[in-house]
């Protein structure tokens, strides 16, 4: 089995604050990975890093087979926008754009057809039960749908990987129930890989692997 994501001896200091101690992960293909531990464990300082949006002080992350810190920020950021879909806790929807222009944005900052972006933005929406809202704004829709809204929109790309940050963690029981269970479909549907950091038990318990993480470490 190919591995999606392999990130060795991550290191991340703020300050005098030494949040990642050598972190090593791997990732399958297709798998999901559940990323538990306490509030300032280094959860989302690790997803941050896995995620490109921030740099290791020292180690290495492969996704998909590539070395992501040894591309230019330029060819860093294109790699993002194409192989990486971003799902977080507080969805960060635009408020002034429908649901179905906040799923074609990362698609259009890509350079990709405008029309094939159309034509996918609104399959997700279909896939994911709110093409009935597409033209509505954010301030117009559900938590849930608010939440799937930025699902499809981490989808557009076809990314490699999917990473989310309490992806639930602002949603209703039964809303979090749903997403979850979204999720497990979009990997059978899909193929999709996810690396979920949670601090949700039933979330954690679905996963493939529960992944915990302890003052800047991964306990094994």
């Amino acid at each position: 089995m190919m591995h999606m994501l392999q990130a060795s001896d991550i290191h991340k200091t703020y300050g005098h604050l030494e949040v990642l101690k050598g972190v090593d992960l791997r990732v399958e293909k297709g798998e999901i990975v559940a990323v538990v531990g306490a509030s300032g464990a280094g959860k989302s300082t690790l997803l941050h890093i896995l995620g490109t949006l921030d740099r290791p002080d020292a180690g290495k992350v492969f996704i998909d087979g590539q070395d992501v810190f040894a591309k230019s920020s330029r060819d860093l950021a294109a790699f993002r926008n194409a192989s990486i879909g971003f799902v977080f806790q507080f969805h960060n929807l635009l408020p002034e754009f429908s649901a179905l222009e906040n799923v074609l944005i990362p698609g259009l900052i890509g350079g990709r057809d405008s029309g094939q972006v159309r034509k996918r933005a609104e399959m997700l929406l279909d896939m994911l039960g709110i093409s009935h809202r597409k033209d509505h704004k954010p301030s117009e829709l559900s938590g849930g749908e608010q939440q799937r809204t930025a699902v499809a929109r981490s989808l557009i790309n076809s990314p490699a990987l999917i990473l989310a940050d309490e992806p639930s963690g602002n949603l209703d029981s039964k809303n979090a129930v749903d997403l979850h269970n979204l999720f497990f479909q979009l990997r059978k549907d899909l193929n999709q890989t996810f690396i979920i950091v949670t601090h949700n038990t039933e979330l954690a318990q679905m996963a493939d692997r529960r992944v915990e993480i302890r003052d800047g470490i991964i306990l094994h």
